[in-house]
């Protein structure tokens, strides 16, 4: 009895791997797509720092009003450590959303607000710093300094589509009032 697989399973293992390759890219460009068609559109504000990347091109880097929220907004049984999970409830405030609560488990949100996942990148007595993996936004090249530069006169607004299973995507970037 032969132990290897014969010339015709090869091929058909093969192209199971194959396109199993090409759901995966599919299923990763559908959830992107997904989210900004499903998802609700949130504000940030927003301040773009380093706009440059020798081996991407230009980006800005954004550093958002709610990345470093009071240690009061804290919800949880035990101080945060760094690299935790939290979930960030949000409220409209003027325009845009501010945070409102920083749990360690999804909380219940009314429909005003939203929840955005994060994770805790430090913790001290003053401040939790979070970060939601919404901080680094490719622009089209030799725009990211006129980006910085504007913001320097006004506030940045980032539109984030957050998808009902908490996936989040960047899907514009402009200045106040744009």
């Amino acid at each position: 009895m032969d132990t290897f697989p014969t010339f015709f399973t090869r091929r058909r293992l093969l192209g199971l791997a194959i396109a199993a390759q090409m759901l995966f890219i599919l299923a990763v460009a559908g959830a992107g797509y997904a989210t900004t068609a499903l998802g609700r559109t949130i504000v940030l504000r927003t301040t773009p720092v380093d706009p440059r990347d020798l081996l991407y091109g230009d980006y800005v880097r954004l550093n958002y009003s709610i990345s470093q929220v009071k240690p009061e907004l804290w919800h949880g049984s035990e101080a945060p450590k760094k690299a935790q999970p939290v979930y960030v409830l949000l409220q409209p405030a003027n325009g845009v959303y501010e945070a409102a609560g920083v749990y360690a488990t999804e909380p219940a949100a009314a429909p005003e607000q939203a929840i955005l996942r994060g994770w805790v990148t430090d913790s001290w007595r003053r401040g939790i710093r979070l970060r939601y993996n919404l901080e680094r936004y490719y622009v089209p090249e030799n725009t990211g300094l006129r980006l910085e530069k504007s913001a320097t006169r006004r506030p940045l607004l980032v539109r984030v589509s957050v998808a009902p299973w908490g996936q989040a995507r960047i899907t514009q970037v402009g200045e106040v009032g744009r």
